[in-house]
Parts: C-alpha cells; sequence; structure tokens
C-alpha cells in the first residue's frame, strides 16, 4: 500500500510540476530568440523616445538611431539638432551643439554603465548577463526583467519589452539611487544600408575633447 501511495504521490508530483517545466521551456525559447535576433542582425534604424528622470530631472528626448554591426551606433537627436552620441567602435561620443567640449569615453567603458546599449549591438547572451531573470507575457508580447552581472551595486533592475518574434521595443534601466531611464523605439527597420563613415564624429572647430564619464 506504501508503494502505491508512493507512486500516486510522484505522479501527482509530475503532474503539478508539468506545467512549470512547459513555462520554463517557452521562457528559454524566447530568451534565444531575442539573442538569435540580435546576433544575426547587421544593421537597423529606428526612431526612439528616450526618458530620463533622476537627479532632479525629468526629460524626454528623441531623435533617430542607426546601428551596424560590428559596435557602431549613432543617436541623432531631434531637439536641439546637432545633439548626438556617437559609437565608433572603440569609442563613444557625446556632444551637444554650442558646448565647448565633447566627450569621448571607451567603448568597453560604456558597455558597463550602459548595459541596455549592450543588447542593441548584440554580442552578449541574456541568461548569462542577468541574474534573476524572469519572463512575464506583457499584451502582445513579453516583458524580460533582471539584474545585469556586476552591477548590483549601481542597477536595481533591467526590464526589456520584446515581441514574440524577439525584437526589443522598450527598455528600462532602474538604478539604485532612483534614476530611471527609459528608451521606446518604433519605425523599425532591420538590415538596411550603411557606411562605417556615418559612424564618424568630428569635433567642430573650437570644440576641445575630454575624456570622461558620459553626461546625464
Amino acid at each position: 500500500m506504501r508503494g502505491a501511495n508512493s507512486v500516486r504521490v510522484a505522479l501527482l508530483a509530475g503532474l503539478l510540476g508539468f506545467p512549470l517545466l512547459m513555462v520554463a521551456q517557452e521562457n528559454d525559447a524566447l530568451i534565444r530568440k531575442v539573442d538569435d535576433h540580435y546576433n544575426h542582425l547587421s544593421s537597423l534604424r529606428a526612431h526612439y523616445t528616450e526618458h530620463y528622470s533622476g537627479m532632479g530631472m525629468d526629460r524626454t528626448e528623441e531623435g533617430t538611431l542607426l546601428l551596424k554591426k560590428p559596435g557602431r551606433m549613432r543617436w541623432s537627436y531631434a531637439a536641439p539638432v546637432g545633439k548626438v552620441f556617437v559609437l565608433d567602435g572603440k569609442f563613444a561620443w557625446f556632444y551637444t551643439p554650442d558646448d565647448a567640449q565633447a566627450t569621448r569615453v571607451p567603448a568597453k567603458q560604456l558597455d558597463d554603465l550602459r548595459s541596455p546599449l549592450r543588447f542593441l549591438l548584440g554580442h552578449t547572451q541574456l541568461k548569462k548577463e542577468l541574474d534573476n531573470l524572469t519572463v512575464v507575457a506583457e499584451g502582445s508580447g513579453y516583458r524580460i526583467s533582471g539584474v545585469p552581472k556586476g552591477m548590483e551595486q549601481q542597477v536595481k533592475l533591467l526590464s526589456l519589452w520584446v515581441t514574440a518574434a524577439g525584437a526589443i521595443e522598450r527598455m528600462r534601466l532602474e538604478e539604485v539611487d532612483g534614476a530611471v531611464t527609459e528608451f521606446v523605439f518604433s519605425d523599425l527597420k532591420e538590415n538596411v544600408p550603411v557606411k562605417d563613415s556615418d559612424f564618424a564624429f568630428v569635433p567642430p572647430a573650437g570644440v576641445t575633447v575630454v575624456q570622461g564619464l558620459p553626461p546625464i
């Protein structure tokens, strides 16, 4: 009788655990789909809206994002015209029109500071980069959240909203000090023709280049 009871308990446990196993497998498949989507992307053009709140500021900006593998990215702001963030493969450049200085940051250092950008560049794996990884269905897509490894002292949570096809439509970075940066992407065009020269930055005449952290 005890043997029969043990079999029934094991069977019940298996039946209860089966849906959880199915969900875990579906979540793993989605995460791999996001990785594959960006690892196989050669270029991307999209409209973006960037919202930042923190440090006593609340700011919303928008513009055009241009991406080219490997490691090239250009954020051209609509206002003020001429404000840019350029990643040329070796350095990241930040410049606002009429500023006397342009800031240059090594690309590797930028990866550590602005983790959301790393996913657009597609040279990472979500399961290896995020701790406490969760997947939640939202609307017609999903929200993937976690804490970037090694950044627990700075980042509270990173969330990616993705489509069923694995495309990132929105990213939200919550820092431990309460600051929040969010990017929303629309009008995405993948594998568009772009040139390396589209990601070159030449400081305007009279503008000095300083080394340092990217501005908020």
